[in-house]
């Protein structure tokens, strides 16, 4: 949903923060009208507790915003590190085996992505991944069934941990892009507290006569681009700041599949 509503957010709360900034100057201005010498009397402080709350907001969600971008990616060279080996190790499966195995894995490279070029299509990406899962179940079945048929155990113990560590960093690559985001409360709190800043911007500027524009934009832009910034890095396979360059990995060890 969030993703969804990332690439309109941004442009609808710069139009809000203006307009918000707009009648916080409104508002000063009937006050100072009623109240000229204490208008602003112990504004300061509120103001001062808004302000810090905005800052320690976008820090916490900038910061974790990167943290799971800079994860993502690893993830896919960890997935990418970990399927050459599992393809590797089916050198030690009998020979009459590896064939089957080895076009399984392909195509299950193959799907895997899939999963990742069609992120912005939901029901194409769901596809994929019940692909994949669906050929990592003949995989696994052929596997443990090769390494019962007169294999020495070390077979076992070396081929079947690489399948399955390959294909649990799948499953947490699939988990980490749908769930492993802030809870949307978060960004709510995020638009409402540049908002109440842009009422409090313009209501601190009340007393000037020509109505300070160019501040009020450079104010509203920085808020915005930093909230732009943090859904793009949420959303690395929507947005400006992707992940898709780290896919050469899955694409380098594809190729080296014959």
């Amino acid at each position: 949903m969030l993703a969804s509503l990332a690439p309109w957010l941004t442009p609808l709360l710069f139009a809000g923060m203006l307009g918000c900034f707009a009648w916080g100057r409104r508002l000063g201005a009937r006050r100072f009208a009623r109240d000229p010498d204490g208008g602003r009397d112990g504004v300061g402080a509120i103001e001062g507790a808004v302000f810090a709350f905005m800052g320690l907001l976008l820090a916490f969600t900038f910061s974790g915003a990167a943290a799971r971008f800079d994860a993502r990616k690893q993830l896919v060279m960890d997935e990418a590190n970990a399927l050459g080996t599992a393809y590797q190790r089916l050198d030690l499966l009998p020979a009459a085996a590896q064939p089957e195995l080895r076009g399984l894995m392909a195509r299950y490279v193959d799907a895997r992505l899939s999963v990742h070029r069609s992120a912005d299509d939901g029901e194409a990406a769901e596809a994929a991944v019940d692909e994949s899962g669906a050929i990592a179940a003949k995989i696994w079945a052929g596997a443990v069934a090769a390494t019962q048929t007169g294999t020495p155990p070390s077979t076992a113990t070396l081929v079947l941990p690489a399948l399955n560590d390959a294909f649990d960093l799948a499953t947490t690559r699939v988990g980490i892009a749908r769930w492993m985001h802030p809870p949307t409360v978060i960004f709510v709190m995020l638009v409402l507290s540049a908002l109440l800043c842009a009422v409090f911007v313009g209501d601190g500027m009340a007393k000037a006569k020509v109505q300070p524009w160019f501040h009020a934009v450079g104010f509203a832009l920085m808020l915005c681009g930093s909230i732009f910034v943090i859904l793009d890095l949420e959303f690395p396979r929507r947005g400006l700041f992707r992940v898709d360059e780290v896919d050469q990995a899955l694409v380098e060890v594809r190729a080296g599949m014959r």
